[in-house]
Protein backbone atom coordinates (compact mmCIF):
# COMPACT_ATOMS: atom_id res chain seq x y z
CA UNK A 1 0.00 0.00 0.00
CA UNK A 2 1.83 3.09 -1.27
CA UNK A 3 1.93 6.03 1.43
CA UNK A 4 1.73 8.93 -1.17
CA UNK A 5 -1.91 9.61 -0.39
CA UNK A 6 -4.00 12.41 -1.81
CA UNK A 7 -5.17 14.86 0.10
CA UNK A 8 -9.01 16.17 -1.53
CA UNK A 9 -12.18 15.03 -2.17
CA UNK A 10 -12.08 12.99 -5.67
CA UNK A 11 -15.03 12.30 -8.14
CA UNK A 12 -17.56 9.40 -6.13
CA UNK A 13 -16.88 7.11 -9.36
CA UNK A 14 -13.37 6.74 -8.69
CA UNK A 15 -14.58 4.38 -5.57
CA UNK A 16 -16.44 1.54 -6.87
CA UNK A 17 -18.25 -0.38 -4.18
CA UNK A 18 -17.03 0.84 -0.43
CA UNK A 19 -17.41 -0.98 2.68
CA UNK A 20 -17.54 0.40 5.59
CA UNK A 21 -15.96 -1.64 8.81
CA UNK A 22 -16.95 -1.11 12.24
CA UNK A 23 -17.79 -2.60 15.03
CA UNK A 24 -15.67 -5.83 15.91
CA UNK A 25 -14.98 -7.30 19.20
CA UNK A 26 -12.65 -5.03 20.85
CA UNK A 27 -13.68 -2.70 24.47
CA UNK A 28 -14.18 -0.10 21.67
CA UNK A 29 -16.89 -2.16 20.43
CA UNK A 30 -19.65 0.72 21.03
CA UNK A 31 -17.77 3.73 19.94
CA UNK A 32 -17.06 2.04 16.59
CA UNK A 33 -20.81 1.22 15.46
CA UNK A 34 -21.51 4.83 16.32
CA UNK A 35 -18.51 5.87 14.04
CA UNK A 36 -19.42 3.59 11.52
CA UNK A 37 -22.76 4.17 11.25
CA UNK A 38 -22.06 7.56 10.94
CA UNK A 39 -19.32 7.76 8.28
CA UNK A 40 -21.99 5.24 6.64
CA UNK A 41 -24.73 7.83 6.46
CA UNK A 42 -22.60 10.42 5.10
CA UNK A 43 -21.15 8.64 2.39
CA UNK A 44 -24.42 7.52 1.70
CA UNK A 45 -25.31 11.00 0.82
CA UNK A 46 -22.89 11.21 -1.37
CA UNK A 47 -24.51 8.33 -3.92
CA UNK A 48 -21.50 5.92 -3.51
CA UNK A 49 -21.93 2.25 -3.72
CA UNK A 50 -21.41 1.64 -0.27
CA UNK A 51 -22.46 -0.36 2.60
CA UNK A 52 -21.76 -1.11 6.29
CA UNK A 53 -20.26 -4.61 7.58
CA UNK A 54 -19.83 -5.58 11.84
CA UNK A 55 -16.86 -7.43 11.20
CA UNK A 56 -17.86 -9.47 14.19
CA UNK A 57 -20.49 -10.78 12.46
CA UNK A 58 -19.13 -12.88 9.41
CA UNK A 59 -15.16 -12.07 9.81
CA UNK A 60 -13.47 -11.67 6.67
CA UNK A 61 -15.09 -14.17 4.60
CA UNK A 62 -17.94 -12.16 4.98
CA UNK A 63 -16.27 -8.88 3.96
CA UNK A 64 -14.84 -11.01 1.04
CA UNK A 65 -18.62 -11.79 -0.30
CA UNK A 66 -19.47 -8.11 -0.19
CA UNK A 67 -16.69 -7.64 -3.03
CA UNK A 68 -15.52 -4.00 -1.69
CA UNK A 69 -13.38 -2.12 -4.21
CA UNK A 70 -11.98 -0.45 -1.09
CA UNK A 71 -12.94 -0.29 2.70
CA UNK A 72 -13.14 2.90 5.11
CA UNK A 73 -11.98 1.47 8.18
CA UNK A 74 -14.18 2.53 11.34
CA UNK A 75 -12.87 0.09 13.44
CA UNK A 76 -11.46 1.32 16.94
CA UNK A 77 -9.49 -0.88 19.23
CA UNK A 78 -7.71 -4.05 18.63
CA UNK A 79 -8.28 -6.35 15.75
CA UNK A 80 -9.29 -2.77 14.22
CA UNK A 81 -6.55 -0.18 14.38
CA UNK A 82 -3.39 -2.34 15.74
CA UNK A 83 -2.03 -3.59 12.19
CA UNK A 84 -4.05 -7.13 12.13
CA UNK A 85 -7.23 -5.86 9.99
CA UNK A 86 -4.69 -3.66 7.60
CA UNK A 87 -2.41 -6.80 7.58
CA UNK A 88 -5.69 -9.09 5.92
CA UNK A 89 -6.99 -6.21 3.88
CA UNK A 90 -3.20 -5.65 2.49
CA UNK A 91 -3.22 -9.76 1.75
CA UNK A 92 -6.42 -9.65 0.44
CA UNK A 93 -5.73 -6.75 -2.35
CA UNK A 94 -8.19 -4.10 -0.94
CA UNK A 95 -7.49 -0.35 -0.68
CA UNK A 96 -8.17 0.79 2.70
CA UNK A 97 -7.92 4.26 4.51
CA UNK A 98 -5.84 5.17 7.32
CA UNK A 99 -2.02 4.06 8.12
CA UNK A 100 -0.87 0.96 6.64
CA UNK A 101 0.18 -2.04 8.91
CA UNK A 102 3.59 -1.06 10.57
CA UNK A 103 2.59 2.58 11.80
CA UNK A 104 -0.75 0.81 12.82
CA UNK A 105 1.02 -1.73 15.22
CA UNK A 106 3.12 1.24 16.19
CA UNK A 107 0.18 4.13 17.27
CA UNK A 108 -1.56 1.02 18.97
CA UNK A 109 0.90 0.48 21.67
CA UNK A 110 1.56 3.70 23.53
CA UNK A 111 4.53 2.29 24.76
CA UNK A 112 6.74 1.96 21.76
CA UNK A 113 5.39 4.95 20.19
CA UNK A 114 6.75 6.86 23.38
CA UNK A 115 10.17 5.06 22.67
CA UNK A 116 10.10 5.71 19.20
CA UNK A 117 9.45 9.56 19.79
CA UNK A 118 12.29 9.82 22.25
CA UNK A 119 14.55 8.42 19.81
CA UNK A 120 13.72 11.45 17.59
CA UNK A 121 14.34 13.63 20.92
CA UNK A 122 10.62 14.24 20.94
CA UNK A 123 8.61 15.45 23.97
CA UNK A 124 7.10 12.68 25.40
CA UNK A 125 6.14 12.49 29.23
CA UNK A 126 8.98 9.67 31.27
CA UNK A 127 7.22 6.47 31.43
CA UNK A 128 7.63 3.05 32.93
CA UNK A 129 5.80 -0.57 32.01
CA UNK A 130 4.59 -1.90 34.99
CA UNK A 131 4.55 -5.58 36.27
CA UNK A 132 3.04 -7.25 38.49
CA UNK A 133 5.78 -7.89 40.92
CA UNK A 134 6.73 -4.23 40.73
CA UNK A 135 8.86 -2.23 43.16
CA UNK A 136 5.99 0.41 43.94
CA UNK A 137 7.80 2.41 45.54
CA UNK A 138 10.55 2.59 43.06
CA UNK A 139 7.94 3.38 40.17
CA UNK A 140 6.40 6.43 42.62
CA UNK A 141 10.34 7.14 43.47
CA UNK A 142 11.22 7.58 39.43
CA UNK A 143 7.86 9.24 37.74
CA UNK A 144 6.84 11.01 41.13
CA UNK A 145 2.74 11.31 42.19
CA UNK A 146 0.49 11.96 40.19
CA UNK A 147 0.61 9.68 37.32
CA UNK A 148 -0.73 8.36 35.15
CA UNK A 149 -1.97 4.20 34.92
CA UNK A 150 -3.09 3.14 31.76
CA UNK A 151 -3.12 0.27 29.46
CA UNK A 152 -0.52 -0.18 26.55
CA UNK A 153 -2.78 -1.39 24.10
CA UNK A 154 -6.28 0.25 24.53
CA UNK A 155 -8.41 3.58 23.38
CA UNK A 156 -10.87 5.40 24.44
CA UNK A 157 -9.35 6.57 27.79
CA UNK A 158 -10.66 2.40 28.85
CA UNK A 159 -8.46 1.59 32.30
CA UNK A 160 -7.19 4.80 32.45
CA UNK A 161 -6.45 6.31 35.75
CA UNK A 162 -4.86 9.33 37.37
CA UNK A 163 -3.29 7.91 40.64
CA UNK A 164 -1.66 10.12 43.73
CA UNK A 165 -0.80 7.43 46.36
CA UNK A 166 0.90 4.38 46.65
CA UNK A 167 -1.87 2.14 47.30
CA UNK A 168 -3.52 4.11 44.66
CA UNK A 169 -1.12 2.77 42.11
CA UNK A 170 -1.57 -0.65 42.54
CA UNK A 171 -5.39 -0.51 42.20
CA UNK A 172 -4.92 1.38 39.36
CA UNK A 173 -2.46 -1.14 37.81
CA UNK A 174 -5.45 -4.32 39.03
CA UNK A 175 -7.82 -2.03 36.65
CA UNK A 176 -6.03 -1.61 33.44
CA UNK A 177 -4.64 -4.80 33.75
CA UNK A 178 -8.46 -6.17 33.05
CA UNK A 179 -8.03 -4.06 29.78
CA UNK A 180 -4.02 -5.53 28.38
CA UNK A 181 -1.39 -7.73 29.88
CA UNK A 182 0.56 -4.80 28.81
CA UNK A 183 0.40 -1.70 31.04
CA UNK A 184 2.35 1.07 31.64
CA UNK A 185 2.33 4.24 34.24
CA UNK A 186 3.98 7.93 33.03
CA UNK A 187 4.53 10.76 34.63
CA UNK A 188 1.11 13.01 34.82
CA UNK A 189 1.57 16.50 33.18
CA UNK A 190 -0.40 19.30 34.55
CA UNK A 191 -1.65 22.00 32.24
CA UNK A 192 -4.23 22.43 29.09
CA UNK A 193 -5.34 19.05 26.71
CA UNK A 194 -5.26 19.61 23.38
CA UNK A 195 -5.52 17.94 20.77
CA UNK A 196 -4.46 17.79 16.73
CA UNK A 197 -6.67 16.15 13.64
CA UNK A 198 -4.14 15.44 10.45
CA UNK A 199 -5.68 15.13 7.28
CA UNK A 200 -3.45 13.91 4.77
CA UNK A 201 -0.28 16.54 5.26
CA UNK A 202 -2.96 19.09 6.16
CA UNK A 203 -2.85 20.12 9.99
CA UNK A 204 -6.32 20.86 10.78
CA UNK A 205 -6.72 23.58 13.70
CA UNK A 206 -6.02 22.39 17.28
CA UNK A 207 -8.58 21.69 19.61
CA UNK A 208 -8.59 22.43 23.48
CA UNK A 209 -10.17 19.82 25.96
CA UNK A 210 -11.65 21.13 29.02
CA UNK A 211 -13.51 18.88 31.47
CA UNK A 212 -14.89 20.08 34.77
CA UNK A 213 -14.14 16.94 36.53
CA UNK A 214 -10.21 17.49 35.09
CA UNK A 215 -9.91 14.10 33.11
CA UNK A 216 -11.05 13.29 30.04
CA UNK A 217 -12.16 9.96 30.76
CA UNK A 218 -14.74 7.62 28.49
CA UNK A 219 -17.60 9.16 29.99
CA UNK A 220 -16.51 12.70 29.36
CA UNK A 221 -15.45 11.80 25.81
CA UNK A 222 -18.48 9.97 24.65
CA UNK A 223 -22.07 10.72 27.41
CA UNK A 224 -21.04 13.80 28.96
CA UNK A 225 -22.52 16.96 27.47
CA UNK A 226 -20.38 19.04 30.17
CA UNK A 227 -17.26 18.69 28.33
CA UNK A 228 -16.03 22.00 26.37
CA UNK A 229 -14.25 21.82 23.47
CA UNK A 230 -12.58 24.80 22.11
CA UNK A 231 -11.89 25.99 18.67
CA UNK A 232 -9.95 28.50 18.48
CA UNK A 233 -8.08 26.81 21.19
CA UNK A 234 -7.09 30.01 22.50
CA UNK A 235 -3.16 29.88 21.91
CA UNK A 236 -1.38 32.37 19.69
CA UNK A 237 -0.94 31.78 15.71
CA UNK A 238 2.91 31.10 16.09
CA UNK A 239 2.34 28.64 19.16
CA UNK A 240 -0.42 26.94 17.60
CA UNK A 241 1.76 26.79 13.97
CA UNK A 242 4.65 25.15 16.70
CA UNK A 243 1.87 22.81 18.15
CA UNK A 244 0.34 21.51 14.57
CA UNK A 245 3.87 20.70 13.18
CA UNK A 246 5.10 18.74 16.42
CA UNK A 247 2.39 16.92 15.93
CA UNK A 248 2.70 16.69 12.39
CA UNK A 249 6.53 15.24 12.99
CA UNK A 250 5.25 13.24 15.95
CA UNK A 251 2.53 11.61 13.24
CA UNK A 252 5.18 11.12 9.95
CA UNK A 253 7.23 9.24 12.76
CA UNK A 254 5.55 6.57 13.17
CA UNK A 255 4.93 6.11 9.37
CA UNK A 256 1.55 7.01 9.54
CA UNK A 257 -0.14 8.61 6.95
CA UNK A 258 -4.00 9.85 5.46
CA UNK A 259 -5.61 10.65 8.77
CA UNK A 260 -5.58 10.47 12.26
CA UNK A 261 -5.02 12.74 15.69
CA UNK A 262 -2.43 13.56 17.98
CA UNK A 263 -3.10 14.25 21.83
CA UNK A 264 -0.90 16.78 23.39
CA UNK A 265 -0.82 18.19 27.01
CA UNK A 266 0.77 21.77 27.76
CA UNK A 267 2.42 22.42 30.93
CA UNK A 268 2.48 25.70 32.78
CA UNK A 269 6.32 26.69 31.73
CA UNK A 270 4.71 26.31 28.22
CA UNK A 271 6.19 23.33 26.78
CA UNK A 272 4.12 20.80 24.79
CA UNK A 273 3.94 16.59 25.89
CA UNK A 274 2.70 14.08 23.34
CA UNK A 275 0.66 11.76 24.39
CA UNK A 276 -0.62 9.12 21.92
CA UNK A 277 -1.52 8.93 18.45
CA UNK A 278 -4.95 7.85 17.23
CA UNK A 279 -4.88 6.30 13.98
CA UNK A 280 -8.44 5.25 13.48
CA UNK A 281 -9.83 8.26 15.32
CA UNK A 282 -13.69 8.42 16.25
CA UNK A 283 -16.44 9.47 14.22
CA UNK A 284 -19.27 10.08 16.58
CA UNK A 285 -21.09 13.30 16.87
CA UNK A 286 -18.68 13.80 19.94
CA UNK A 287 -15.61 13.59 18.35
CA UNK A 288 -12.99 15.78 17.83
CA UNK A 289 -11.88 15.29 14.23
CA UNK A 290 -15.25 16.19 12.70
CA UNK A 291 -14.88 19.54 15.00
CA UNK A 292 -11.65 20.57 13.83
CA UNK A 293 -12.78 19.62 10.03
CA UNK A 294 -15.77 21.82 10.52
CA UNK A 295 -13.63 24.74 11.81
CA UNK A 296 -12.03 24.73 8.60
CA UNK A 297 -14.68 24.71 6.36
CA UNK A 298 -15.10 20.88 5.88
CA UNK A 299 -18.23 19.61 6.39
CA UNK A 300 -18.94 16.01 7.45
CA UNK A 301 -20.32 14.62 4.35
CA UNK A 302 -16.79 16.28 3.18
CA UNK A 303 -14.91 15.04 5.41
CA UNK A 304 -15.65 11.12 5.12
CA UNK A 305 -14.67 11.68 1.39
CA UNK A 306 -11.57 12.78 1.85
CA UNK A 307 -10.35 10.44 4.05
CA UNK A 308 -11.88 7.35 1.59
CA UNK A 309 -9.83 9.94 -1.00
CA UNK A 310 -6.70 8.62 0.95
CA UNK A 311 -7.32 5.02 -0.23
CA UNK A 312 -6.40 6.00 -3.79
CA UNK A 313 -2.92 4.77 -4.78
CA UNK A 314 -0.82 8.01 -6.29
Amino acid sequence: MSNSRRDGASNPDDFGRVVVLYGGNSAEREVSLNSGKAVLAALKQTGLDVRGYDLAEGGLSGLEALAPDRVFVALHGRGGEDGTLQGALELLGIPYTGSGVLASALGMDKQRTKHLWRSLDLPTPQSITLEPSANWEQVVESLGLPMVVKPVHEGSTLGISIVDSLDALKSAYREAAQFDAVVMAECFVSGEEYTVSLLGNRVLPAIRVEVPSGFYDYEAKYHSNETLYHIPCGLSVEQERELGQLCLRAFEALGCCGWGRVDVMRDAQGKFWLLEVNTVPGMTDHSLVPQAAAHAGINFEELVLRILATSLEA
